[in-house]
Order: C-alpha cells, then structure tokens, then sequence
C-alpha cells in the first residue's frame, strides 16, 4: 500500500490521490490532535494541582517555620543574640526545599529583608525588590489580613508562594517556589507524554496500514482498471472476481453495467461513422458540425459491371456486397484510412486523418493492391468451388450466369490534395464527409480503370508522395487525359508493385513507356509498332485510339475523354 500511495497517478494535470491515503492521513492527524490536545489540557490541570499541593506544603513549611520563629524570639529575648536566632530560622527554612529555586525569606513593612534562605546560591539582595508585591502586602496588612498567599518578582525570575506576618519579629515570613520550576517540570512531563504519544500513534498508524491496505486493497484494484480504460482511452469491465459484498463493490458493477451500455452503443456507433469520428466523439464528449482544410487522400473503389450482377443476382446481391465489403473494408482500415462513405458498389476511403508511420499515399496504394488482392481471392474461391461442381455435373444456364456474376472485379483510383473535411448537416442529422475535386478525380481515375484495363490507377500526387519514401512501386505513366468539365490534361500512373507482381512484365511496361513517348510526340506508327511488341492489354487501348492514322496537325499529346 506504501507504494501505492508514492506511485500517485495523474490524470490530465491533476494527482490522484489514494482513498485509502486520505483517511489514513487523517486519522494521524485526528489521533495526533486529540491527543497532544488531551495531554495540554491534562499537564495544564495537572499543573493547578501540583501549585495547588505545593502552597499546602509550603504552607505546613511556613507554619514549621512560624513556630521555630516564636521559639527564636523567645530565646532570642533572654540571649539577645539576634543573628543566632535568625541563622536558626534559615536553618529550618531550608529543610523543606524541594526544587532547585526554592526560598523563604523574612522582611519587615520596608522591605528590609532579615532572613534569606536559598536552595541552591544564595541570592545577594537587601531589599525586597517587588515594591508591588510589597505594597499589596501592606494594603492587607492595614485590613488586618496578615496571611495568605504572594506573587512576585526578584532579579531572577518570578515566584509564587504563602506569607504570614510574624508580629513578635514584625515582618512577613515568606516561603515561595520559583515558577519556571513548575514549568520545567510540566515541560519534561508533556515532553515524556509527548514521545509516548508518538510512538503509539506510529504503532497504531502501523496497524491501521495492515487494517486499510486489506480493507482498500479492492478500491485500488478497481481504481487501477480505471486508470488502464483512461490511458487506453477505451472503456472496458473492472474485475470482480475477487471483490467483496459491499457499497463499493456494488458502484463497481454499477459500472461494469454502464461500460457495457456504452461500449454496444461505441460499437454501434463506430460501424456507421468513422474511427476518427468516433475517437473524437469519445475524447471531446461531442460532435460538432464543423470541418476544415486538410491534405489528405481519398481511395475510390468500384465493382465493374455491376448492373448486370444485380440483375441476375437480385436481392442476393446484398449478400455478395457484404461479403465483399467485409474484406475491402477490413484491408482499408488495417492501412490507417477511414471509410468515408459507401455508395451502392462503390467506396470511398480516406488516408490522413488517423495516425500512421507511413505517408498517406502509401497507406493508400498498399489499400488498394490489397483490396484488389481479396477480391482476386474471392474470385479464386468461387472458381474452385464451381471446378468441385463440374467434377460431378455441368453448370446449367442459370447457374453459369451467376457464376459470372458473383466474380467480382474491382477498380482503383486514388487522388490526394487539399480538400474539405468535416461534419456537415443539422444539429438533428449529420454526416461526416469530404468535399474537393480531389474527390472528384478520385472517382474518375476509378473510372479510367475499365478503359485501361489496369486494376489501380494514381495521380502525380500520388507517385510524388509515395516516391519520396519507398523504391517498392515503379510508377508507369499510363496516358494525359482531359475529363470531361476540366480544361487541362492530367497524367495518370499506374503503381507497379515490384515485391509482389511478375518481375517478367517490367520489360513489358518499359516498353510501354517508349512506346508513349512516340505516341505523345506524334510519331504513331513507331508507336503502334512498340505497343503491339509490348503485350499488355493496356496497349491495345491505345493501338483502337491510334488505328491505322497518323496524329493529328493538332495533336498535343493530350487525350480528351467524353464521359466521366
């Protein structure tokens, strides 16, 4: 539990600070208070009673001393030898001192001290010094009060004591202690109680630690599980397997209760809105209608042919889309983009807006070699299946057209720069969405994949980034087009993957390369005659374009497309 209390954690700013420490500080304080103040308030009563005992001896010693000073004067009048009647007196005087500064004196109404007896060095004075002291004594004197009990002050320090006047001898008899010796010994007592206070309060401290760490030993487990869901920023169940029956216990599972509420509706909420929408609905507590300019990278992916597949799959083809998605969308968010929205067979992600070790366009270009990966292993599944099928039988006619329609191919396109991104809508209803012809080109470039006959399709954007930081894809310039609504060509690339694709069609996409080079600049016939050597299906795209003509008087090497 000692550690426990040292380790304190912190949340934001602010030190948590241990129930457990709490009420354990302040029972010390409570013990230490209580009995530092009961021992004050003991020594200073006991104190009343040690001067109140100490005037009852001093009075039996004056009265001693009264009597042997009668006895004294009655010898002193028949050897009227005064200084051997008084040596005597002092002697008497003294045998009842106790404390270091003990005295007894006699002195007449003057102050003329004739007798002075110290415990200890005698004190060289004449005079009785306190003339207060002194006139207070005559003022009851003059009352006829002639005993009682005296206060004053010589040159070191202040008394206290009882006095009786003696009228043979006509002076005050005054025994009397010194107060600090009271003090001191009230001070050794408090100090003595004090050191025994102390060490029983470390004892008792000590077995109140026992006591606390087993009676707190579950709120600290309960607080750690806390403390695990707020740096995880994740909500999750405290353990109860070994908690006791009790309140606490009881607010625990309250708790777990909640948790579990809100993680279902965490979990709901996250399959319809994005990560980092609802990482910052989990962080901020709210969602706002608000946005702003950011760089980032859409990936817009598309079946093709996808009108057939529904109409020969009808509602089946639901089923086909979810499972497609439930790949596509997996590969999208293991490559840190969000799903930004999912329109019918196509989907539009997002690179940017989540942490990532990589640029955004590489997260981009892995997404989407992956998702054109599972949906060839989709593909590949269903070829198996059906060779299991014609093992025994032929496909029928209605079974041949669903099996095309159920190998799902996909395209491509991925564009990035600034665009709008945010939550846009009514406090009532909102989407969170990007906005930019970025977007735009993204779904284009998607669309030049069927025309090309490539399965990825990327912008300069897109290469500028990814080349910056990886040799992994050699990026093949694939053609300059105009779409439609834009007043400027744009050259498209395609991401070669050199760890994963044939190494033997390199030479082939060289090729392809020079073979551009002769188409841009107007020198067709080399270039149909490199296209046709190079092999690739995109190139007979380009061997239809060109046909047997030359480039036009106007040729600027641009394509213009007239669909989007």
């Amino acid at each position: 539990m000692l550690k426990r209390f040292t380790l304190l954690k912190k949340v934001g700013k602010t030190k948590v600070i241990p129930l457990g420490l709490k009420i354990l500080l302040i029972a010390i304080f409570l013990i230490l208070l209580s009995n530092f103040a009961t021992n004050f308030i003991s020594l200073q009563l006991s104190q009343r009673q040690i001067i109140n005992l100490s005037n009852t001896i001093m009075v039996a010693q004056l009265k001693e001393l009264y009597t042997n000073s009668s006895n004294q004067y009655q010898i002193y009048t028949y050897s009227d030898n005064r200084s051997e009647a008084f040596r005597v007196m002092k002697e008497v005087a003294s045998s009842g001192f106790e404390n270091p500064h003990s005295i007894a004196m006699g002195f007449d109404i003057s102050g003329k001290i004739a007798i002075l007896s110290c415990n200890g060095e005698e004190m060289a004075i004449s005079n009785f010094s306190d003339k207060e002291a002194l006139a207070e004594l005559n003022s009851k004197y003059k009352e006829d009060i002639k005993e009682g009990s005296i206060s004053f002050k010589l040159l070191d320090g202040e008394y206290f004591g009882v006095y009786k006047w003696h009228p043979d001898w006509n002076m005050y008899l005054v025994r009397a202690e010194k107060r600090s010796d009271i003090s001191a010994n009230t001070r050794r007592v408090f100090s003595f109680t004090s050191i025994i206070i102390l060490c029983l309060t470390i004892l008792f401290v000590f077995i109140g630690y026992i006591i606390i760490d087993k009676e707190f030993a579950q709120v600290h487990a309960f607080t750690q599980d806390l403390f695990d869901m707020q740096k995880k920023k994740q909500l999750g169940l405290i353990d109860l397997s070994k908690a006791t029956n009790d309140d606490i216990t009881y607010m625990a599972a309250s708790f777990n209760s909640l948790s579990s509420s809100v993680n279902n509706l965490l979990h709901t909420f996250q399959k319809f809105v994005s990560k980092d929408v609802v990482a910052k609905a989990y962080s901020e507590q709210e969602v706002l209608l608000e946005g702003n300019q950011q760089e980032l990278t859409m990936l817009f992916s598309d079946i093709k042919s996808f009108t057939y597949r529904t109409e020969t799959l009808g509602n089946d083809i639901i089923d086909v889309l979810n499972v497609h998605y439930n790949k596509v969308i997996n590969r999208v968010h293991r490559n840190n983009g969000v799903v930004g929205s999912i329109i019918g067979d196509a989907i539009l992600a997002i690179y940017g807006t989540l942490t990532s070790p990589n640029p955004k366009s590489l997260d981009a270009v892995i997404a989407a070699w992956d998702i054109t990966h599972v949906t060839a292993n989709l593909r590949a599944s269903m070829i198996e299946k059906r060779e299991e099928i014609e093992q025994n039988r032929s496909l029928t006619e209605s079974e041949e057209k669903i099996f095309k329609a159920v190998l799902l191919d996909v395209g491509v396109g991925i564009d990035g720069g600034n665009v709008f991104y945010g939550n846009i809508g009514s406090n009532e209803h909102m989407a969170n969405t990007v906005i930019g012809d970025n977007v735009n080109s993204a779904s284009r470039l998607e669309g030049l994949t069927r025309i090309y006959h490539l399965p990825v399709i990327v912008s300069g954007y897109i290469k500028d980034e990814v080349e910056k930081v990886t040799q992994r894809y050699r990026f093949f310039e694939i053609d300059t087009v105009q779409v439609k609504g834009k007043t400027e060509g744009k050259k498209i690339y395609f991401p070669f993957d050199c760890e994963e694709m044939d190494k033997d069609l390199l030479p082939k996409y060289e090729a392809y390369q020079e073979g551009l080079t002769s188409y841009y600049q107007g020198d067709w016939k080399k270039a149909v005659k490199i296209f046709k050597s190079c092999e690739l299906d995109v190139a007979e795209v380009f061997l239809e374009r060109m046909g047997k003509n030359n480039a036009p008087a106007d040729w600027s090497g641009i394509w213009t497309m007239t669909t989007k």
